[in-house]
């Protein structure tokens, strides 16, 4: 079991890790296009649309990340079925249709607590650009 925590919470530093470096990137995207952001809605909106796909690839690759040591740790025998056992936990759905062996399976609701938090930190990244380029848009 404290193989499976030493396992669990270093693959969420490096995700941690891997989403500080995209939401890095998405913000560094926003800062640079925010005079944009004042002029027409759709522009706003453009702007606004590639920095939420700069974040959910920062997801998409941690999935896979959690799927390849799924995978590494013999746990599937093939790595489509490791990383979508792996987006079923990070987005916390908890299917269940696919179950991991009991040597491992502490990986999965860890996987699932790193999943909320990641995609609680690109909620974050996300909502400030998107109030940001509706400000301008609304009425006082």
């Amino acid at each position: 079991m404290l193989l499976n925590f030493v396992m669990g919470l270093s693959m969420m530093v490096f995700c941690l890790f891997l989403q500080g470096l995209l939401v890095l990137a998405a913000l560094r995207f926003y800062a640079r296009r925010e005079h944009k952001l004042h002029s027409a809605f759709l522009v706003s909106m453009r702007v606004t649309s590639v920095m939420m796909f700069i974040l959910i690839s920062g997801n998409v690759a941690q999935v896979i990340a959690w799927g390849t040591l799924f995978y590494g740790l013999g746990e599937f025998e093939e790595f489509s079925q490791a990383v979508y056992h792996s987006a079923v936990n990070f987005a916390t759905l908890g299917y269940g249709d696919i179950v991991m062996s009991a040597q491992y399976k502490l990986l999965g609701p860890l996987e699932a607590l790193n999943g909320a938090l990641m995609i609680g930190v690109s909620t974050a990244a996300l909502s400030r650009a998107f109030s940001e380029a509706l400000k301008d848009h609304l009425p006082s």
